[in-house]
């Protein structure tokens, strides 16, 4: 009746970050006989064909012949900046006033640089920001960004602790809405193996 094996899963990196602050400490520590191989891809893999129990993914990422569960509730991304890159400059009001501003950019899992989207009041705005500094991981981004390197734009949930402290300063809140969140997802023509069932419990009793 305990759960015991191997149980793998793929997750985007910023995910396994997420999941590495509570949820995989309590689950090794409820499930001792449980070896979670959790591999962190930037892009998207097909977990049956790759040999996965599961994947965790957006919404809108989640393959439409796959069962979906959500947790962790609603997300967003999120524009910040230190007090010390702040000061001495007007904040943006606007996705527009962007480009007066240093930002740190990123690059898609393609390679292609990541243009910063934005919404309010229906109006949606698509900005290729500028910036000496490029970066592919969203941990770096947020570093860079406690740094004074410039603006970032993030996922809330990973800059969470530093805007906490007041370390970082969230910025055009209003242009950043909240989108469906995180959903593990499995094959629904399989049998669900036990382990799988217990890293669900733990993801609902966290959520």
């Amino acid at each position: 009746e305990q759960p015991v094996g191997v149980l793998r899963i793929t997750a985007s990196d910023t995910v396994a970050m997420l999941l590495m602050r509570s949820i995989v400490p309590t689950f090794l520590a409820s499930y001792p006989q449980i070896t979670l191989d959790l591999v962190a891809e930037a892009s998207f893999v097909d977990i049956v064909a790759e040999g996965y129990d599961a994947g965790i993914r957006l919404g809108e990422a989640v393959p439409r012949d796959m069962i979906a569960v959500r947790f962790g509730g609603p997300s967003r991304m999120l524009a910040v900046a230190s007090p010390a890159y702040l000061r001495g400059r007007n904040p943006p009001v606007t996705p527009y006033e962007l480009a007066a501003h240093c930002c740190v950019r990123s690059r898609t899992p393609a390679g292609r640089p990541y243009r910063w989207e934005f919404e309010r009041y229906g109006e949606a705005v698509a900005v290729d920001v500028s910036g000496p500094l490029m970066l592919n991981r969203t941990e770096l981004m947020v570093e860079a960004a406690l740094k004074g390197l410039g603006i970032s734009f993030v996922p809330a949930r990973i800059a969470e602790p530093s805007l906490r402290e007041g370390a970082l300063i969230p910025l055009l809140e209003e242009w950043c809405p909240e989108y469906p969140g995180l959903f593990l997802f499995y094959p629904g023509h399989r049998h669900v193996p036990l382990v799988l069932r217990a890293f669900i419990d733990i993801l609902k009793a966290h959520a």
